[in-house]
């Protein structure tokens, strides 16, 4: 089923592909309102009040917009340098070079190239102006659970020699400081630190390079990506520029400005069902009116697919009972990977981005 937007007068309803629905009126932009900004030091301390004073900003973000800018994290930002400059060169590629590893070659996964301006979620006039790369979660090169044996699915360029050892490398980082949030997240659900430790021992935990060439279209006929939320539990972005535009509450468009040296955190579906709704996974889109190519690279974290997306007990209770229905995190992984790739093939439906 691909999205559905009416119109009217000013307002638009969009249905997504998560089966959510949503609403807004103007589709300009503001800065306005701003995601919150939360310095993360803290969670690296011994003393358990530090840690738990950085979930507590963490949940009310989490809670409130979906969003946050987090700074002093500890990751060395010239990671994140090396893949942007990474897929500047990919992207430089030909076409029939790209397409040698188009993510249609192996069902299923989500893995691979995906060419310009294949998706239109929201029915625009033009197809999102777009391309990425994908690569997925690979067990031999996890930092603290390597395990050879298990098979790699993923689809590297043979044309870029630095280019799957400068991913590689940043991806790793990357779950390291998912692996530190997601107790962060523990506390922030007041629940014990170490909750979710066993079940990110194998995580979904891959990643996506894109590149969105300067707009010149109308924002009413084209995005770079349209409104949608994402799968897992939440999702971490660098960029190089500005772009991402975030719906707020108040139905409006926040745009998001990077920060040097921050990530943008944002929370996902399985999180936002997994808390009852408590956390919030915000729709957002992408809209590349700088003047300039805008290349961003989300690593999107999740849980164990043989994990149970049973409700967290600090989010149910009898007068608040669970609103979703339980199953694997894997079955809720498989059937949007199988939704949005059968939609890739027809040219419509929600795509994954920042």
């Amino acid at each position: 089923m691909s999205s559905t937007t009416t119109e009217e007068g000013t307002t638009r309803t969009i249905t997504l592909t998560n089966g959510k629905t949503f609403t807004f009126g103007s589709n300009a932009s503001t800065t306005d309102e701003a995601i919150p900004v939360v310095d993360v030091s803290g969670m690296y301390s011994d003393k358990l009040e530090d840690r738990q004073a950085v979930a507590e900003k963490i949940r009310k973000a989490a809670h409130g917009i979906g969003f946050l800018s987090i700074v002093n994290h500890g990751i060395d930002m010239s990671l994140a340098q090396d893949v942007l400059d990474q897929a500047k060169s990919f992207f430089a590629l030909p076409a029939e070079k790209k397409m040698e590893v188009c993510t249609d070659l192996i069902a299923d996964e989500f893995c691979g190239y995906h060419p310009m301006q294949h998706y239109n979620p929201n029915g625009w006039k033009k197809r999102d102006l777009y391309e990425a790369y994908n690569w997925n979660y690979n067990a031999a090169n996890d930092p603290e659970y390597p395990d050879a044996s298990i098979p790699e699915t993923n689809l590297w360029p043979t044309e870029l020699p630095e280019f799957k050892k400068r991913l590689c490398a940043y991806q790793t980082e990357m779950i390291r400081l998912a692996r530190r949030l997601t107790r962060m997240f523990a506390l922030a659900l007041h629940i014990p630190e170490n909750s979710f430790d066993d079940i990110v021992k194998r995580p979904e935990a891959g990643a996506r390079i894109l590149h969105y060439p300067q707009q010149e279209a109308s924002r009413d006929d084209q995005n770079g990506i349209g409104a949608h939320t994402d799968v897992e539990y939440f999702t971490i972005i660098t960029a190089d520029t500005e772009g991402l535009e975030v719906l707020s509450k108040s139905a409006r468009w926040i745009k998001v400005k990077p920060t040097p040296g921050s990530f943008i955190v944002n929370i996902a579906d399985c999180f936002m069902r997994q808390t009852n709704d408590f956390f919030v996974s915000t729709v957002h889109r992408v809209i590349n009116e700088s003047g300039r190519e805008r290349y961003s690279v989300p690593f999107f974290w999740g849980f164990d697919r043989q994990s149970v997306l049973n409700p967290i007990p600090t989010c149910v209770s009898e007068d608040n009972p669970n609103k979703y229905p339980v199953m694997t995190a894997g079955e809720y992984y498989l059937w949007r990977t199988r939704r949005q790739k059968t939609m890739w093939k027809t040219g419509e439906g929600e795509a994954q981005a920042h």
